[in-house]
Order: structure tokens, then C-alpha cells, then sequence
């Protein structure tokens, strides 16, 4: 433990402490997530946010959890730049409402057939063609965050064990339930979506790297993770039904 992170624990500490110390975090998360986002986000802003984020959690940081400073700041930090930027959604609500309506069809089509939901089946209950089904993926995937922690889960796959505070123990056991159906449902992804999302979270590679793993396009990868991401949507919005 770093003599900061101690001072930390102790609340010890000034902020600009704190920020000194754990700056170089702030900005290597930023590249990071920069490196996986649409052109549009400016790298500054993620870094405002993060700091943001950092100085929350040098006031709320409980040391009795079992989780490091280090950790801990990582994953409010990093929440901090997400809010940042689904604030500063530019995406038209055509762009929204259509990814809505993939979302509701993947629902219908796998509720009624017992299976995994392919192109054509969605495009044809859409009544559109195959080649603008493709667009609106593009398009979603483009033009907004689509990201497992939109989701609810960290890079890996598996739930955030980190509580919220503000919650009480009764919305603390039904987000645990809704991460635990989440992972559950991301292993039962097609192969080829299931794929893409562990070359993309797991093996953190871009579009274009996992493009040339599968030997398609970057826009093609891009539609599949769209695809995934949507898909678990309509998947986990079966679940709320029924709980």
C-alpha cells in the first residue's frame, strides 16, 4: 500500500494530494477508453470527469471493504468518464429509437422461436432489408457508448463486487441478481458474438485488430459487437419480466 493510499484510508489527506498521486491513473484510464470510443470524445473531457471521480473517492473510500484505494478509485473513476460522455450522448434520437426497436424484434424473434435470433429473422420482422439492419448496428455502434459497463460489469465479464453505499441491502441483492443473469447471458451469446466480445473486453483488442483475427471488415466488427451488446439487452429485459 502506497503511503498516500494509507493517508487515504485514514482521511488524512488534502485533495490536491491526491490528485498529484493518482493523476497518471486519471490519464491512463482516459487513453484507454479512448482507444475503444468514437472520434468525437476529446480526451480531456474524460480526464475532467476522472478527476471528478478520483477526489469522490478519496471522500467516500471505505477501507473496511476489501477492495484497495487503487482499485476502488479505478472503478469510480472510470464510471465518472462513462457519465461523462452518455451526458454528452450527440447521437440523433432516430439513432436510438431504432436501436430500441433491434433490441425489441431480437426479444420477440428468440421468445418465439426458443434460439439465438439471426440477421435475417430481426430484419425481416423489422421489414426492412439486410443490408439496413446492418446500417442501424453501424450506426448505434458509432454514434453511442455501447459498453459492458452500461451493463453493469467490469472488462472481465464478471459483476463489480464493489457495493454501492447509497443502496440499500435490498437493491444491493437485485443488482447482484441482475449481474449475475447478465453473465450468464453473455455465455450464451452466438459463437462469433461471444467471440468479438472476449477479443474485444478480455484480450482489450480495436475493431480493426479483431477484424483481422476473423478476416472480416472493422464495420463488420463493429456490427457484431452492436449485435451482441443489443442482443443482451433483449435478453436481460426477459429477465426484468419475470422477476
Amino acid at each position: 500500500m502506497s503511503g498516500v493510499a494509507s493517508y487515504v484510508m485514514t482521511r488524512e489527506v488534502d485533495q490536491d494530494t491526491v490528485v498529484t498521486w493518482y493523476a497518471p491513473l486519471v490519464k491512463r484510464i482516459a487513453y484507454h477508453l479512448l482507444s475503444r470510443l468514437p472520434p468525437s470524445v476529446q480526451v480531456d473531457d474524460l480526464i475532467q470527469a476522472g478527476m471528478i471521480g478520483l477526489l469522490e473517492s478519496s471522500r467516500n473510500y471505505d477501507p473496511t471493504q476489501k477492495a484497495s484505494f487503487e482499485t476502488y478509485a479505478g472503478i469510480r473513476i472510470r464510471g465518472a468518464m462513462l457519465d461523462e460522455i452518455r451526458r454528452s450522448d450527440w447521437a440523433p434520437r432516430s439513432v436510438h429509437r431504432k436501436a430500441r426497436e433491434v433490441a425489441e424484434a431480437i426479444h420477440w424473434v428468440e421468445s418465439r422461436t426458443g434460439r439465438e435470433a439471426r440477421e435475417s429473422e430481426v430484419a425481416e420482422f423489422l421489414a426492412i432489408p439486410l443490408e439496413e439492419y446492418r446500417q442501424i448496428l453501424q450506426d448505434a455502434s458509432g454514434h453511442r457508448l455501447l459498453n459492458l459497463e452500461d451493463l453493469g460489469v467490469g472488462e472481465d465479464g464478471a459483476p463489480l463486487d464493489l457495493p454501492d453505499h447509497s443502496a440499500g441491502p435490498l437493491e444491493q441483492l437485485e443488482e447482484n441478481n441482475f449481474r449475475a443473469a447478465l453473465v450468464e447471458a453473455i455465455k450464451h451469446l452466438p459463437e462469433r458474438e461471444q467471440m468479438v466480445m472476449s477479443l474485444y473486453y478480455d484480450d482489450e483488442l480495436n475493431l480493426r485488430e479483431i477484424g483481422a483475427v476473423l478476416g472480416v471488415s472493422e464495420s463488420r466488427v463493429s456490427q457484431i459487437h452492436s449485435q451482441a451488446m443489443l442482443r443482451l439487452r433483449a435478453r436481460l429485459h426477459d429477465w426484468t419480466r419475470r422477476n
